[in-house]
């Protein structure tokens, strides 16, 4: 792994943050997954669970088999052998959106504040490869790099108390897909069918660090007649 040393910071009793930026950066995030992927598949004593960011590693330990101190030194001779240019291992995985209308109500506005149309909103959307950089806010969420630079929008100036499971959108240069209802900011440009988390599915996620996704349009019939579920929520 790269000579640039990571920070270590105590999160609590039973947490080490492995950190490699500040900010999130592609070169900061392959470091992230590398050792992510060195980790799960041999994980120190007393490992309890990771937690992969933008630029960082969470790793939860039980403080009754190992220290924090334990568990720097155990990362550090890891990361010696890593190999942060390792391919990905990551899948590909096509996610349907239908696009505008009552599904993305902000596709419009996004268009306007770029001065596109909406079907070179969704052209530029759709043919764009992401990747899954984490998962967060609501179990399932995925954050997706990638977005054309086109299409970066801030958030809403008012966010909505309500946005539907299965809502597309975009925040600055990020996408991502909404798991269930809930309060949102994101600027909605689309609604997908595809149930992104199920507590009884294994694993719960249909999403994880490192999956590679598109979005493939489709029209409000497909979305309705989607074995997933389509239906107005």
């Amino acid at each position: 792994m790269s000579a640039v040393s990571p920070a270590f910071l105590a999160l609590g009793e039973s947490a080490l943050l492995v950190r490699f930026a500040d900010r999130m950066d592609p070169l900061a995030w392959r470091r992230v997954q590398a050792l992510y992927r060195e980790l799960a598949e041999r994980p120190l004593p007393g490992q309890v669970e990771l937690l992969p960011a933008y630029a960082s590693l969470g790793i939860c330990f039980d403080p009754l088999q190992t220290s924090r101190p334990a568990v720097e030194q155990g990362v550090r001779e890891r990361m010696a052998a890593v190999r942060e240019d390792a391919p990905l291992s990551g899948r590909e995985v096509v996610i349907p959106v239908c696009y505008g209308g009552e599904f993305g109500p902000d596709l419009e506005a996004v268009a306007d504040v770029h001065g596109l149309t909406p079907a070179e909103v969704v052209a530029l959307h759709a043919g764009a490869e992401y990747t899954v950089y984490m998962i967060g806010f609501t179990p399932g969420f995925p954050y997706l790099g990638g977005l054309p630079p086109e299409l970066a929008t801030p958030r809403r100036e008012t966010p909505r108390t309500r946005v539907p499971a299965g809502s597309v959108g975009i925040a600055g240069d990020q996408t991502g897909v909404y798991p269930f209802d809930s309060p949102g900011g994101w600027q909605i440009i689309g609604r997908t069918p595809l149930k992104l988390f199920q507590p009884d599915r294994d694993p719960p996620s249909l999403l994880a660090p490192g999956d590679r996704v598109r979005f493939a349009p489709i029209s409000p019939e497909a979305w309705e007649r989607w074995p997933e579920g389509g239906g107005r929520g």
